[in-house]
């Protein structure tokens, strides 16, 4: 099984990152927004949603949203939330599923990168084109990997809801590796986070590949140009 399929479907990993900053992401979306000039009635694909945070927040301010995510769990909890304008889905985002349907599509908080080879990388970049009108937007936000490699943490414990995470990272074959460690209820676990290291040129190349314009290139969530050395997003604006 492919590391992100097990990880994410399981209770864990929701309780290690649940102190996410959801002002933040709600900070994001808005400044994000108010520069793509997206009217109320715009269909958005949030793509790899979760538990639908961004997309809930999403239909809050008026949009059509439809989320989907590769974990069943996920999906389950955030089908509490669906209304006329808000639906969730399971599926995988290497697949066309609604063509043509959306005139943005959001890849948010580094929700790319998990698999082994470029066709794969590549194949999600052609679904997103795929699914979105003509003139239609998909935005990528990824970690600034370069700032990552350069300030990596090889070594951090976590305490969340009395369970001690170890939490391991290194560099290894291109990807960024996060191994995961913990005891609970008389049971060790081991689970792994792996995420490839993608620059701006491998992400223009393969969009370039699927067929997108490259518009614009931001380093952070209040929308500042991208420096490769010290910015601690890269967030990219691609057109149809």
């Amino acid at each position: 099984m492919d590391w992100f399929a097990d990880w994410f479907n399981t209770p864990y990993y929701h309780i290690l990152y649940k102190n996410r900053d959801y002002k933040e992401a709600q900070e994001f979306i808005t400044n994000l927004l108010k520069y793509l000039c997206l009217p109320v009635e715009s269909k958005i694909l949030d793509l790899a949603c979760g538990k639908g945070r961004h997309s809930i927040f999403l239909n809050k301010l008026g949009y059509n949203v439809t989320g989907v995510d590769l974990a069943s769990k996920s999906i389950e909890s955030a089908k509490q939330y669906e209304n006329e304008y808000l639906k969730f889905f399971v599926g995988d985002m290497r697949k066309v599923y609604f063509p043509n349907k959306f005139n943005a599509v959001f890849s948010l908080f580094t929700s790319f990168g998990y698999f082994n080879n470029e066709e794969d990388n590549f194949k999600v970049f052609k679904s997103v084109f795929d699914q979105l009108k003509y003139e239609g937007t998909f935005v990528m936000d990824f970690m600034n990997v370069s700032l990552v490699e350069h300030n990596l943490v090889e070594k951090e414990d976590k305490m969340v809801d009395g369970i001690l995470f170890h939490l391991r990272r290194k560099i290894e074959n291109g990807f960024i590796i996060k191994d995961i460690n913990f005891f609970d209820k008389g049971k060790d676990y081991h689970f792994q986070e792996r995420v490839e290291i993608c620059k701006l040129d491998y992400f223009k190349k393969l969009a370039e590949k699927a067929g997108f314009i490259l518009k614009n290139v931001f380093g952070d969530y209040q929308l500042n140009t991208f420096e490769e050395k010290k910015s601690p997003r890269l967030i990219l604006i691609f057109k149809k």
